[in-house]
This record gives C-alpha cells, sequence and structure tokens, in this order.
C-alpha cells in the first residue's frame, strides 16, 4: 500500500512566528484517519521565525527527533545540554522519565525543519539529548541511518524505540532501493525537496507517502531530491 498525502492536504497552523505544518494529529488539529502510523505519532514541518522559538515546556515518554532542513536550532534543556543544529544535521531526545527544554532559531534568517515523534518501546528511563552531523555528501544515492533503535546502526543517533529515521539525497533519473525487514512495517517518507517516483505515486517536496505491506521499495527522483525516511514498527 502507498498512500499520498499532498502538502495541500496537512494541518496546518500559522502563528506568526510559527509556520506549523501536521502530517498527523497535533494540538486543534485532530484527524481520526491520520493520528499516527504505527509507532510514528508526529511529524510537524515547521518553519520557525529569527529571534524565536519554542520557551521552555516539558515533555516525557517520547523520542523526539529533529531534522534541521535550512537554517539552525539551538537547544537547552533541564539536564543542562546546550548545542546548535544546522541544516542537514539531526538532534534526539529520550524524553524518558521528563525533561523540559527550549528550541530558538537565534540565526538571521528563517529556520525550517522536521520535528518526529516516535512512541518508545518502553515508559520511563534517563532522559538524554544528542546531536551529530550527517553530511549530505555520505548519504548520496543511499539511505543513511540518522536516528536508530537498532543495535547494527552503529554510526546513528539512539533512539528508545524499534525504528529507524533515514536519510538520503537522490539525483535526478537516480533510483534508490529501501528494504524493511519484514512487510508489516510502517514507512513514511518525505522529500525534504525535489520530486519522487515511488510505484504509480508520484511526490512533491513536503508532501507525506505513508506505505506498508510492502516487501521492498524504489524511489526514483524526478528531481534532484532530499529525503527523509521513517521505517516504524
Amino acid at each position: 500500500m502507498i498512500e499520498l498525502r499532498p502538502f495541500n492536504t496537512l494541518g496546518a497552523a500559522n502563528h506568526g512566528w510559527l509556520d506549523a505544518h501536521h502530517h498527523f494529529s497535533f494540538a486543534n488539529y485532530h484527524d481520526p484517519a491520520r493520528v499516527h502510523w504505527g509507532a510514528l505519532r508526529v511529524w510537524n514541518d515547521d518553519k520557525i521565525a529569527p529571534g524565536t522559538g519554542f520557551p521552555t515546556h516539558p515533555h516525557s515518554d517520547m523520542e523526539i527527533i529533529t531534522y534541521v532542513r535550512t537554517g539552525a536550532i539551538t537547544h537547552r534543556d533541564s539536564m543542562g545540554n546546550e548545542g546548535r543544529t544546522e541544516a542537514g544535521d539531526v538532534q534526539v531526545m529520550s524524553a524518558g522519565t521528563g525533561v523540559r527544554h527550549s528550541e530558538y532559531n537565534l540565526e538571521g534568517t528563517d529556520t525550517t525543519l522536521f520535528q518526529i515523534w516516535i512512541i518508545p518501546d518502553a515508559r520511563g528511563g534517563e532522559p538524554s539529548w544528542g546531536a551529530r552531523q550527517f553530511p549530505k555528501d555520505d548519504r548520496n544515492g543511499a539511505f543513511v541511518p540518522l536516528a536508530s533503535g537498532a543495535a547494527d546502526d552503529d554510526d546513528a543517533l539512539k533512539i528508545r524505540a524499534d525504528a529507524r529515521v533515514l536519510g538520503a539525497t537522490i539525483r535526478a533519473g537516480e533510483s534508490v532501493t529501501y528494504t524493511p525487514r519484514s512487510a508489516d512495517r510502517h514507512l513514511y517518507l518525505v522529500p525534504a525537496t525535489g520530486k519522487l517516483r515511488i510505484g504509480d505515486v508520484e511526490a512533491y517536496a513536503r508532501d507525506g507517502v505513508a506505505i506498508t505491506k510492502l516487501a521492498s521499495i524504489t524511489i526514483t527522483a524526478l528531481e534532484d531530491s532530499e529525503v527523509v525516511l521513517v521505517d516504524a514498527a
């Protein structure tokens, strides 16, 4: 099954400082058909104005992955962590028993990012935070794990969930095949840039594609594309 979720059908809320689009039910947007996709609970497409951001607020029992598309985001939390994550790079916060954090755009231009929440395998645990650079040249023509609960994804940021967050850059006219470990996995793919074809489905930048019951998928770039994929239980 391959289901296209065009960008213009997503939930949306423009707060001035934050222009947010929701692939799944979030805040005041509720669609009973789009509450989660397996363990994938949230995929927000956010644009944050310069000098603004999310003030300190709490989380618990959630794996929160931030993929920065343009600009940068500055993180501070109640564990004493502080870091700046730039475009193309990733940060992960395992909220565990509870953590408070803020996320601000301290840059002079808009920051755009994907915020992805994944339900952990078990409640509780010590909260943690980490960030990593993932050069786009290293994922040219192949999916590279960015955050993962799989033991053999050694270079990925660790999450406490049966899930993987992967990135790829695909040149126009080239194809990449991804094979989950079983066909009952829940795959959700969003091109950050470009245009793709998966089977008979064409997806533009920031569209969502929900996929399950397939042994593998082949993604063909119709334009140079930057792709983020979640593979979840």
